[in-house]
């Protein structure tokens, strides 16, 4: 196939494979390089002759790096980071949203902290209005509670060490029930070479500043009183037994027993020596223990528990208040069940709530006669087989002491 060409005279000719005349190919590509040779050489002839410092005499190669160069280079930049966003619109929203949703976050917990600070700044100009009291009612005690000691004798138990402690619980007026034991029972300060102590615990009762006076007077004379500062009366019998254990745990830790002993008991203190010489050394109650003992429904009953109170219908194993014995690790040991106990005023029953929620049962005397709730008849030979026993109103404890402590056989 023939293509078209050129010849002299412009007129055309046509050349096989369709190939152009080599000599106006050769004329062409010299005529674009002689032009490009002569710029080249017209460049450097103006560099060489032309001085750059009196046209610009502060430019130089690094200025025009610092501020030519990042304006064309930014620019650049700019629009190529414009055409990425354009192109990835769903990419930067996205990234955009937590930004914008923690800025928010951020100015509604300032919002927050401003409003906070200005309600304690109103608070603390508010004088506070003192809460009503409200008592618990007739059957709840309060307790725990931290009450204090208004008469003590912190030191006299941990400098003596006794084996047996004797803790009577007393009205602050009923100072004649002191003397008579202090007198008869509570006179034994050694038995069998066995050290025993013996104090009272009283509260707070109506007298003024007269019994006060009478009180502090006693306890100058005696060292045997401790008055806590709760109301003395038959409802806070379960708040005097616990301020009684806090005192055994605080100020009588050496001690190895100690006996709860109602005022109105006959207590035999060599008979309790001798059964304590052999009894377990913790976790150890004992006295009368009732077992099964119904819960008493009758309001106009001395024990009456509601059942809202407590409405299981027989207690737990408990020992009888009238005299128990128990060994010095249990004080603290009821003390932190006690707080996990709802508190009633019958305060042995109390106790073994405690005991139960400790998993610690009461242990039996080894006679089944040693705890007697009903008086026994006095005779020397019957009053030396027990260890405690309640007395008929009106017994004349110092002559039955008198008797009981005569030289010669019991039986």
């Amino acid at each position: 196939m023939l293509e078209r060409g050129f010849s002299k005279g412009d007129q055309r000719q046509e050349t096989p494979n369709g190939e152009k005349p080599a000599d106006g190919r050769r004329c062409r590509w010299s005529q674009r390089h002689f032009f490009f040779i002569i710029l080249v050489f017209g460049a450097i002839f103006f560099f060489y002759s032309t001085d750059m410092n009196t046209i610009a005499p502060n430019w130089n190669p690094k200025l025009w790096m610092q501020n030519s160069s990042p304006t064309w280079w930014s620019r650049f930049k700019g629009e190529n980071e414009v055409s990425q966003i354009n192109v990835d619109t769903s990419g930067s929203r996205s990234a955009a949203e937590p930004v914008d949703a923690a800025a928010a976050n951020l100015s509604t917990s300032t919002q927050e902290a401003n409003t906070t600070a200005q309600s304690l700044i109103s608070a603390a100009s508010v004088v506070p209005i003192p809460i009503p009291y409200v008592s618990p009612g007739p059957y709840v005690v309060e307790y725990p509670y931290e009450y204090h000691f208004t008469i003590n004798e912190p030191q006299k138990c941990e400098q003596e060490k006794p084996f047996v402690v004797l803790m009577v619980p007393v009205a602050p007026l009923n100072r004649q029930h002191r003397d008579v034991i202090r007198s008869t029972w509570g006179s034994e300060s050694s038995v069998s070479g066995q050290a025993v102590r013996l104090f009272f615990i009283l509260g707070l009762q109506a007298g003024g500043e007269q019994l006060k006076d009478q009180l502090l007077q006693e306890s100058k004379e005696h060292h045997d009183l401790l008055q806590a500062d709760f109301l003395d009366c038959y409802k806070n019998l379960t708040i005097k037994t616990m301020v009684t254990l806090e005192w055994l745990n605080a100020h009588c830790s050496g001690a190895s027993y100690a006996m709860k002993v109602d005022s109105d008991v006959f207590l035999n203190v060599p008979k309790l020596v001798s059964m304590l010489l052999n009894a377990p050394t913790t976790n150890y109650m004992t006295g009368l223990v009732a077992v099964g003992a119904q819960v008493l429904r009758d309001p106009s009953s001395k024990w009456f528990l509601p059942q809202e109170l407590y409405p299981q219908s027989n207690y737990p194993p408990y020992a009888l208040g009238l005299g128990y014995v128990l060994s010095l690790d249990l004080p603290k040991k009821l003390i932190e069940a006690s707080r996990h106990v709802k508190p009633v005023y019958i305060e042995d029953v109390f106790l073994g709530l405690c005991m139960q929620h400790l998993g610690i049962s009461p242990t039996s005397s080894p006679n089944w006669n040693d705890f007697n709730v009903f008086p026994v008849p006095y005779s020397r030979c019957a009053y030396s087989k027990i260890v405690a026993t309640t007395t008929h109103p009106g017994t004349d404890l110092v002559w039955v002491w008198n008797d009981f402590k005569k030289p010669g056989p019991y039986c």
